[in-house]
């Protein structure tokens, strides 16, 4: 080996080790964030540490999420926030603890890449890639599951309008009326559950009807909910019967909701097209490949 490879090779090691000294430095320095209070986002945290394997890891997730914590400037600290607020306070976690779920899991990738170069021999491409993809573990796991709750939040939510808009035409108040879904649901873990719980809760401690219901559409900010608040609070200013508008609005939704479904059938004939035409040229050449072989076996195209 050249003296100039050895000499890259060795800047190169020495430049990684003093960027990694660095960073462990600046992290380890920066000062802790000030502890706060989580509300909702504890009671999920009690509620994820139920799972064996979480709560193995968890402490250490904690620990160096506050390191990580002084690392983090407050628009990134927000960002992280809303993600984590969007997908249900996914596990519990603080945005430092975000943060520091996905170092673990980038080392966690580093080392499983590793082990695949030195098995495959293929190189340093499959240790990045492998680094990348659990880096990105947790954003990815983060993400989904804020699309699968505000979708499940939406489809469910004209129903229990409808229900609400019942109740209080039977007498019951709007607490009251929120009370019975809850109490009555078969799955106190589904999150139009929760977030109606949670308005409970607020309403208990003395928020008003308005905060309540704008904590709700900033929690699931769909459509759907913004116009459930919506309705609500303007009844509420002008003085309408909160019944009557909550049954024109669960009316509205469903009436929108099918058209949206009518419009996803509509668009699934046209997206089927393309798999469908690929899906005839491959029996197409099932069927004649096997013709073309035997007739050039034959001769016959040798004139």
């Amino acid at each position: 080996m050249t003296l100039p490879l050895v000499f890259l090779r060795w800047l190169s090691i020495v430049a990684t080790s003093g960027a990694g000294a660095w960073s462990a430095y600046t992290v380890l320095c920066a000062p802790s964030r000030p502890a706060e209070r989580l509300g909702i986002r504890g009671l999920m945290r009690q509620r994820a540490l139920q799972d064996p394997s979480w709560r193995r890891i968890e402490p250490m997730v904690r620990w160096l999420g506050v390191r990580l914590g002084g690392a983090l400037s407050e628009k990134q600290y927000a960002a992280l926030d809303r993600q984590l607020l969007l997908a249900g306070d996914y596990l519990g976690m603080t945005p430092p603890e975000y943060v520091a779920l996905s170092v673990l899991t980038f080392a966690c990738g580093v080392v499983v890449g590793l082990v695949v170069a030195k098995l495959t021999q293929i190189g340093a491409v499959v240790v990045l890639a492998c680094a990348l993809l659990g880096a990105g573990l947790p954003y990815l796991s983060v993400s989904g599951e804020g699309e699968k709750r505000l979708k499940s939040v939406s489809r469910r939510l004209p129903g229990a309008v409808d229900l609400v808009a019942l109740a209080m035409s039977a007498g019951l108040d709007f607490p009251g009326a929120i009370r019975q879904i809850v109490e009555k649901s078969s799955d106190p873990r589904e999150p139009l559950t929760e977030e109606l719980g949670w308005i409970l809760h607020k309403l208990s401690l003395g928020t008003t009807r308005r905060q309540a219901l704008e904590e709700l559409a900033e929690r699931v900010p769909t459509e759907v909910v913004l116009e459930f608040v919506g309705a609500v609070v303007q009844a509420e200013e002008r003085g309408h019967p909160v019944a009557a508008v909550l049954q024109i609005q669960a009316s509205t939704s469903r009436q929108r909701r099918s058209v949206r479904a009518e419009e996803s059938a509509a668009k699934a004939g046209v997206a089927l097209a393309g798999p469908l035409v690929l899906l005839f040229i491959a029996i197409l050449l099932l069927i004649m490949t096997p013709m073309v072989l035997r007739l050039s076996q034959s001769g016959v195209f040798d004139g």
